[in-house]
């Protein structure tokens, strides 16, 4: 299984930081963690590049190889007024030097040129499958999407043979998603990958990370103010999403 970590950096996302020293009482660290586990590198999955100098220096006075990744809001059809409605996501990894430099333009373009959206077209034009690696998120992906908002995406990936990823969170959509994630891969002869999202270290960590998502999307639901008895953010049932929960199911398979 693939730990994919996500640091402070992807504002209200995560509560893990990306600092080479820790405090006893400060915020846990993605760099610590990978110290006291003897991981030899680590899956980072942003969604923004402002982080990747300080994750690359960090990682690199540690000895630790970075694999860095970036996710995008993806469309195929004009934007309008309200956006796109038929938007989902995607991650884009750079595999070398020269994949970290596509990244960084295929960012540059997707929110110059097309309102923060990536596009097939954008994503084409600067496609190298030696230098980027292309994957689908569990949730909110497409499938996600089709599955649970009766929408009807049928992106085409036929350049770049994306991974599909899957998780198991003990969240109530789990199953019916993880059956059709396989069930499209198989479809179009496409691999899938084992993965964790890892957003805080422990379960114990959950009310804080739900906390600080509260504060970061200031979310009024039906003119009633969210809390966390009621907090009304998507995938928030569940304190799996942790290096603690990384560890068990590792453990028990």
């Amino acid at each position: 299984m693939l730990p994919l970590f996500k640091s402070h950096y992807s504002i209200g996302k995560s509560i893990l930081t990306l600092d080479s020293s820790e405090t006893e009482f400060g915020p846990n660290s993605i760099i610590s963690i990978a110290l006291e586990n003897n991981l030899k590198e680590i899956v980072l999955v942003e969604d923004s590049p402002i982080g990747f100098l300080e994750s690359l220096k960090a990682c690199e006075e540690n000895n630790i190889q970075l694999i860095f990744g970036l996710r995008f809001n993806f469309c195929e059809s004009p934007l309008t007024e309200e956006g796109a409605p038929d938007s989902h996501k995607v991650i884009v990894f750079s595999k070398n030097k020269n994949g970290c430099s596509l990244l960084n333009s295929i960012y540059t373009e997707a929110f110059t040129q097309n309102g923060g959206f990536l596009n097939r077209s954008i994503l084409n034009s600067f496609w190298s499958s030696k230098d980027l690696k292309l994957c689908i998120p569990f949730y909110d992906s497409f499938i996600y999407k089709n599955l649970f908002s009766f929408s009807g995406f049928a992106p085409d990936f036929d350049f770049a043979s994306p991974v599909f990823f899957l998780e198991k969170n003990g969240l109530p959509v789990d199953d019916c998603l993880r059956k059709g994630v396989l069930s499209f891969a198989k479809s179009a002869a496409l691999p899938t990958e084992e993965v964790q999202s890892i957003y805080y270290k422990n379960k114990s960590d959950s009310s804080a990370f739900m906390t600080y998502k509260l504060i970061c999307s200031r979310k009024n639901f039906g003119g009633r103010a969210t809390s966390l008895e009621m907090p009304n953010l998507d995938h928030m049932g569940s304190d799996e999403f942790c290096w603690e929960s990384y560890l068990e199911k590792n453990e028990s398979s």
